[in-house]
């Protein structure tokens, strides 16, 4: 039984196509049949104009036919719609971008759980059984069919109808004696347009919480972790990696929330400054979401971490004992030189790597990844301080900070 799965545990990991958390379920299946994608995730470019046209282009035209796409027919005409053109040109072919980064990237850190010998032979079905059950519950078209369920009652209805879509006159939506009445144009944007971003949005926080499972389960084997690697994290750090594997996404969501932001302010006279909620809400989403679950690991880390101290530190005072005794304090005079001697490599060495446990972390990242992550999420609302400041004005006070 074994061996089956050790078998099996090799062909996944041998061919890329077995693990991957974006090549199946539903809708993969069905872009595979209208040769939207090949059986690795290709056609990229014919992918994101076939999506991007299907949610925008009929808008547009809608729009133009009802004559709201421009003048002062509405206050919201559809080409000056800021944040609908920034979800479905930018943030719409981010989010089906970031599908192929993730499945070339992520894949390769799943295989050095086995070529840096993390799992022990002994645990390889169990690591086998923790791939199986994450492909299962990528490929489940019951989750999809809850995930379309979730989009059309959840964000549709209540989402966006009473907290993000405008109080005005828009392209999409007349008042008529007092009551909202959805354009042509408002009806495909909420049967079509919205539910695909939604989907297609949702579909990546469930493809997280995948992966979220998948680390959890693998941080319930006993990893074979070395206290002296120099990652500091004990031959964990390679998992910080996920910090550049999920960027289109996490680009995606900074520019979503850009788009937002930039129609209230430029549309409903609100500031910058009254969005600070919003803000760090979407910057403590992406660390949860991209950093959160490597904490799984913690448990073993800290384990590992002080046993290392403990066998090093054992380790450590015998060695310096004897040290102490051949050069320091010696019976018997030895006529080895102490300039040049091994002895003192050794204890170097030897200091080095206690140094190297006592720096190692409970968990496998840095300050340097969380920084990564807040600045690529918030690069896109960037833009937006000059609704606040002139040019000139940021400049000075960047000027003030950088040499007060």
């Amino acid at each position: 039984m074994a061996n089956e799965q050790s078998s099996l545990t090799q062909k996944i990991l041998s061919n890329p196509l077995d693990f991957s958390l974006v090549l199946g379920g539903f809708l993969f299946q069905f872009f595979r049949r209208a040769h939207l994608t090949g059986n690795a995730g290709q056609l990229l470019r014919r992918r994101i104009i076939a999506i991007t046209l299907i949610a925008w282009l009929p808008l547009l035209t809608l729009s133009v036919i009802s004559g709201n796409s421009w003048g002062e027919s509405v206050q919201l005409p559809f080409l000056i719609d800021i944040e609908m053109h920034i979800r479905f040109l930018i943030a719409l072919p981010l989010l089906v971008f970031a599908e192929l980064i993730v499945h070339q990237r992520l894949r390769p850190l799943v295989t050095l759980f086995i070529e840096r010998g993390l799992i022990p032979p002994h645990s390889r079905e169990q690591f086998d059984k923790a791939i199986e059950s994450a492909m299962r519950l990528r490929n489940s078209v019951v989750i999809e069919l809850l995930l379309i369920a979730v989009v059309y009652v959840f964000g549709i209805l209540f989402i966006w109808r009473t907290q993000i879509a405008l109080d005005i006159s828009s392209w999409y939506a007349l008042e008529l004696n007092g009551q909202k009445h959805l354009t042509p144009a408002g009806w495909w944007l909420s049967l079509i347009s919205l539910p695909l971003f939604q989907f297609l949005l949702l579909r990546w926080y469930f493809r997280l919480f995948i992966w979220t499972r998948f680390l959890w389960q693998v941080s319930k084997i006993p990893l074979s972790l070395i206290p002296t690697n120099p990652d500091r994290a004990c031959g964990l750090g390679f998992l910080t990696e996920v910090c550049y594997v999920f960027l289109p996404l996490l680009v995606a969501q900074g520019v979503l929330l850009a788009g937002m932001l930039c129609e209230r302010i430029f549309f409903k006279a609100a500031t910058l400054s009254e969005f600070k909620t919003e803000i760090v809400g979407m910057v403590v989403l992406i660390l949860v979401s991209i950093l959160g679950p490597l904490l799984v690991f913690m448990p073993q880390l800290l384990v590992a971490k002080r046993e290392g101290l403990q066998e090093y530190g054992t380790l450590a005072e015998g060695y310096v004992r004897e040290f102490d005794l051949k050069w320091l304090h010696p019976k018997v005079l030895t006529a080895e030189p102490f300039i040049g001697s091994n002895d003192i490599q050794s204890l170097a060495d030897l200091s080095t790597s206690f140094d190297i446990i006592k720096g190692v972390r409970p968990f496998p990242f840095n300050l340097q990844n969380v920084i990564y992550l807040c600045v690529f999420t918030l690069l896109p609302v960037a833009p937006l301080l000059l609704t606040m400041f002139s040019v000139e004005d940021l400049l000075l006070k960047i000027l003030k900070i950088l040499f007060s």
